[in-house]
């Protein structure tokens, strides 16, 4: 059986065609060899999935931030050793601020705590944006852990790095994206969120509750509009246009792509749990050893995964408006190819 004929029997197995499901994209170099969705969009236009739905990609959107950062330092406008206090010299505790960098943001090493109070204040986090998410952070007196010397995840970080991308370019962080990245990479129908938008030409994200597909996205799920950690949408045809972009260094220069894939290890790190991170991207493995690097997604009903074997130029994505374990699938489709020796070491 083909890839084709066996992805599409596994997916269309797993996605009842009337409900919320997934689109799935596996390119091979510069070849799209598979690309299909299944279910619906919208529960209520009973619009049908396609490669050309536009899902919200959760925590995917982070490395466009970090691609932003990045690009403003090319042109020498930041660095990734600048400290926070340069940034926000509103931060309570300034020492704190002095001693945290860009770098430690990026690769969510900070030991900055979440202390937002989203479950007491849900009202206000339906429709805080990024300053808004960042504010309390600046609050804090106290660190989590030492920065530098462990993983923690973080979304405010990348709230505080899409504002910090506002500030330096001197234009919404958003606009910087898609006049730098989204439209140089031909992304030409993703989009980002920002406040209410996009209101029209999306996908709606559901959980099933009590046998019922219940909406779960703008409107719904708390701190959604915090859109430096998770705001961008777009499909699975345009984050093919995304990789091909980064592979052929269409918005940042080859050195600068090389050192974001590459893990950051802090020289004071204490965590038994070695680094996996470089400048957002997550570095991993695949069972025969070869380097992965990418990063999932999940936020209200939506979740998402992009994974690429950078040795064999290979991309896989999945993009569900349901909720779905996401790392299973990059398993099943990487161990497919592997039975095809697509995988195989040089």
């Amino acid at each position: 059986m083909s890839l084709s004929a066996k992805l599409d029997s596994l997916y269309t197995k797993t996605f009842p065609a009337q409900d919320p499901g997934a689109a799935i994209l596996v390119m091979k170099n510069d070849s799209v060899l598979f690309a299909k969705g299944y279910g619906i969009a919208d529960v209520m236009t009973k619009e049908p999935i396609t490669p050309k739905t536009l899902f919200n990609l959760g925590s995917i959107s982070k490395t466009f931030v970090s691609n932003a950062i990045l690009m403003l330092q090319e042109q020498g406008k930041l660095s990734v050793g600048d400290s926070l206090y340069k940034y926000f010299p509103g931060f309570k505790n300034k020492e704190i601020a002095q001693r945290i960098k860009i770098k430690h943001l990026l690769s969510h090493t900070s030991g900055l705590p979440d202390n937002r109070q989203v479950s007491k204040d849900t009202v206000f986090y339906l429709t805080a944006k990024d300053a808004e998410n960042w504010a309390p952070v600046m609050q804090t007196d106290t660190l989590v852990f030492e920065t530098g010397a462990r993983f923690e995840y973080s979304n405010p970080a990348f709230n505080a790095l899409a504002l910090i991308v506002e500030q330096v370019s001197g234009m919404k962080w958003q606009t910087f994206i898609e006049e730098n990245i989204l439209k140089p990479s031909g992304m030409s129908t993703s989009t980002i969120t920002d406040g209410p938008h996009p209101e029209s030409g999306v996908s709606h994200a559901y959980n099933k509750i009590q046998g019922e597909w219940k909406e779960d996205d703008y409107g719904e799920e708390p701190t959604f509009p915090a859109s430096g950690n998770g705001g961008v949408w777009s499909s699975v045809e345009e984050l093919a246009k995304y990789e091909l972009a980064i592979r052929n260094a269409v918005f940042l220069k080859p050195e600068t792509i090389a050192q974001s894939k590459t893990i950051f290890r802090p020289a004071n790190w204490m965590s038994e749990t070695p680094p996996a991170v470089g400048w957002s991207w997550f570095i991993g493995q695949t069972t025969d050893s070869l380097k992965t690097v990418g990063h999932t997604g999940s936020q209200g009903g939506f979740v998402a995964n992009f994974v690429t074997v950078p040795d064999k130029k290979i991309l896989f994505v999945i993009l569900c408006n349901t909720p779905r374990d996401i790392e299973t699938d990059a398993t099943v489709v990487l161990d497919l190819l592997k039975e095809r020796n697509w995988l195989d070491p040089q």
